[in-house]
């Protein structure tokens, strides 16, 4: 049965079968290729319990829609979006539902080069078009072929022979696909690595493989600190986030994560262009400037970030949510994000805590949600109330003071403003949090 509520703004995900019944892949699959025209695609799916059955339907629907799949199994997102641009295809699909509990399951896509198909760049046609159910005749079924060197290919462009040598490192793979690679990745780089959690399994039976929540970082924390380690990291159920921990065992946010791997892409390419997205601290933008970078503000949200790097030619870009964009093929890399960390150790020499401490010298809220039934009313609300600040509505509205900033954003599927606030002192960053809830309330 057709379920218009899947199709999110990103990519299609909801709970198994309730939301999302597997044989809703096969119409999908027709779709794609009827709305793409693509000839030859990838597919790949991470380690849910139903995503043996989703992909099945997919490639069935995919191949009568005339299409070639190529299959290379379980993937992390990440290798699945290198493995478009390694294979040059016409475009790729993952059954993934990425951080969500197990119960979900989903499907992300592209077009070529990784190039993601969102809410806006095609994916609610695709949706329309599975909606008709009124299939095109194909003169021929599309082929189904496997792909092992995948792995491999994406290995040896992220990993370096013995760089973490001398560390050790905590890696929480929090029963997601990150495991699938973790082994391999450590006997490359050495060190001493402490796993955690390296087991595929897609109910998550130890956590939620969120790395957003801070909950979800308890145990790497306790393990850094149990073992004495130098640094800990946790990715998320398709590894296309990845959060970073202190020897002290405190996570360190993805702004400042941003800024970190920032400076050492830049000490690589001086004067080129790094995104950090709206919600980042000003010491993110202080920091690559500081580092010879043209620091450029963007959406939030991966295929807003990744289309804005064509076209700026920005070789980087990090979120505050975790994800980190690398060149050439425009797309998350959590075992990237790794290595820069563990160069930023080597070179620096003095524990996280000491090299994030500068960095931390604003105050920040986490992202709070408000349910709000009139999301443009209380922005407006905002707007007048302080409308002798530098106001920019690139998304949702941000007014910024020399001693602080707020941005307010809607949320795109659920009734909810998202408020990310920072000052120079907690007293100012409390004063005006109070008023800026007081307008979302009214």
């Amino acid at each position: 049965m057709f379920n218009p509520d899947i199709f999110r703004s990103y990519d299609v995900r909801g709970v198994v079968p309730d939301e999302f019944d597997p044989a809703e892949a096969y119409h999908i699959g027709r779709a794609y290729v009827e709305y793409t025209q693509a000839d030859r695609v990838v597919v790949a799916r991470d380690m849910r319990q139903s995503g043996d059955e989703i992909e099945a339907e997919l490639v069935r629907g995919l191949t009568e829609a005339g299409a070639d799949v190529v299959k290379i199994g379980q993937s992390t997102s990440p290798m699945f979006y290198f493995s478009v641009h390694y294979l040059k295809v016409d475009g790729g699909l993952m059954v993934t539902a990425s951080h969500n509990p197990g119960k979900y399951n989903g499907i992300k896509m592209t077009r070529k080069e990784a190039i993601p198909i969102g809410g806006d760049s095609g994916l609610y046609d695709i949706r329309d078009l599975a909606k008709k159910r009124q299939w095109q005749e194909v003169a021929e079924k599309g082929n189904v072929s496997e792909d092992t060197s995948i792995k491999k290919a994406y290995l040896d462009m992220a990993c370096e022979d013995g760089l973490a040598e001398g560390l050790k490192i905590v890696a929480d793979a929090g029963n997601g696909m990150s495991g699938l690679l973790l082994n391999d990745v450590f006997k490359r780089i050495g060190g001493e690595v402490v796993p955690l959690y390296w087991e595929l399994d897609g109910s998550f039976p130890n956590h939620e493989a969120n790395p957003l929540e801070e909950k979800n970082m308890r145990d790497l924390h306790t393990a850094v600190k149990e073992n004495g380690a130098d640094l800990g990291v946790a990715f998320d159920g398709d590894a296309d986030r990845v959060f970073f921990g202190t020897e002290q065992g405190v996570t360190v946010p993805g702004d400042i994560t941003t800024a970190l791997i920032a400076q050492r892409v830049l000490a690589q390419q001086t004067g080129a262009t790094i995104l950090y997205d709206l919600r980042s601290s000003r010491a993110t933008k202080e920091a690559i400037e500081a580092a010879g970078g043209k620091a450029v503000m963007s959406k939030v949200g991966h295929s807003n970030i990744k289309k804005q790097m064509r076209e700026t030619g920005a070789v980087f870009a990090g979120e505050l949510s975790g994800h980190f964009y690398f060149t050439p093929w425009y797309a998350e890399s959590g075992l990237l994000a790794l290595m820069a960390i563990i160069k930023t150790l080597k070179k620096d020499g003095k524990p996280l805590s000491q090299i994030v401490e500068p960095l931390l010298r604003y105050v920040k809220t986490p992202e709070i949600n408000f349910e709000v039934a009139d999301k443009a009313g209380a922005m407006n609300r905002i707007k007048e109330r302080f409308s002798d600040a530098d106001i920019l509505e690139l998304d949702g509205v941000s007014i910024s003071y020399p001693e602080w900033w707020a941005n307010v954003r809607a949320s795109n599927t659920e009734p909810l403003l998202r408020l990310n606030m920072e000052a120079n002192t907690p007293q100012l960053l409390a004063e005006k949090r109070a008023e800026i809830e007081e307008l979302i309330k009214e």
